[in-house]
């Protein structure tokens, strides 16, 4: 297997649909352009795939080492696989509301992999929203006034104790006592295509360096609402054999909640990441 093979045909709103290459067997200069179409549209998307665990966590070895969630469960037998499931009986699941994950992190992860291991009879797609296009869209004035700013990013609203999944069904999620807390600009490079992107998001961004979270929210409440225009998302409707490979520092994405009553287990597998840089 080349690279000569692959297909990437970019998408209307965000991401690539990739064809040609098998994900369980691909080599090193398949890995390489991979990794730079990530780099260059923010998420990859795949069909027909069969990626058994083995082969999952080797693909995601490809691209950087292994950063294995502080929160989630992972699957008994393979610790670097965290498992993303809601119960027929569940009616909070995991990652509902719009998100980049490990923005709490110092050094955010790269990105991740998820393999649809057993989907609902209907419902359960993800969107997801490009934040290179956010940039680029934003007005010359909005540019100039975020470019020196940071942002502080947390995690203990979410996933410590009393955080939003404490009262759920999902409450396995909450009560942790590592809930790191951290800066990063609001504009980033991307250390790996060098492209600006922005870089706040809904679930994990707290306020502005210097500023209180109520003074901070008129704000980010304008670039939230700017990051998700319908132009800049893409709805994945999955399938089996679907895997999405998406990069944390271009994308945002939501899971949505709207399976009541069915199963669905997917396998995410995270890939560590670098300090970020302002742009």
């Amino acid at each position: 297997m080349t690279q000569t093979v692959l297909t990437i045909d970019k998408l209307a709103g965000c991401g690539a649909m990739v064809s040609g290459v098998d994900l369980a067997s691909i080599d090193g200069a398949t890995a390489a352009a991979l990794k730079t179409a990530l780099f260059d549209h923010g998420v990859l998307f795949f069909r027909g795939q069969s990626l058994d665990r083995q082969a999952h966590l080797d693909l995601a070895r490809r691209f950087a080492p292994i950063d294995v969630n502080r929160f989630f469960p992972t699957d008994p037998d393979w610790p670097e696989i965290a498992k993303v499931e809601k119960a027929p009986d569940q009616t909070t699941n995991i990652g509902g509301g719009w998100h980049t994950d490990h923005s709490y992190d110092a050094e955010p992860a790269l990105g991740s992999i998820l393999v649809a291991r057993d989907l609902p009879a209907s419902g359960g797609d993800t969107l997801f929203a490009d934040m290179y296009a956010a940039y680029d869209a934003l007005s010359p004035d909005m540019k100039s006034r975020l470019k020196d700013l940071r942002a502080v990013h947390g995690s203990a609203h979410v996933f410590g104790a009393g955080g939003a999944y404490t009262n759920t069904d999902q409450q396995a999620l909450s009560g942790s006592r590592e809930t790191p807390e951290t800066l990063h600009p609001v504009i980033i490079r991307h250390p790996g295509s060098g492209r600006p992107a922005l870089y706040v998001n809904p679930a994990f961004t707290l306020r502005f360096e210097g500023m209180s979270r109520e003074d901070s929210q008129a704000l980010l409440f304008e670039l939230y609402a700017h990051a998700i225009d319908p132009s800049r998302v893409y709805r994945l409707v999955w399938e089996p054999g679907s895997v999405a490979i998406w990069d944390n520092r271009a994308t945002w994405h939501f899971a949505l909640n709207d399976y009541h009553g069915q199963y669905r287990l997917m396998h995410r597998v995270t890939m560590a990441g670098e300090a970020l840089q302002a742009a």
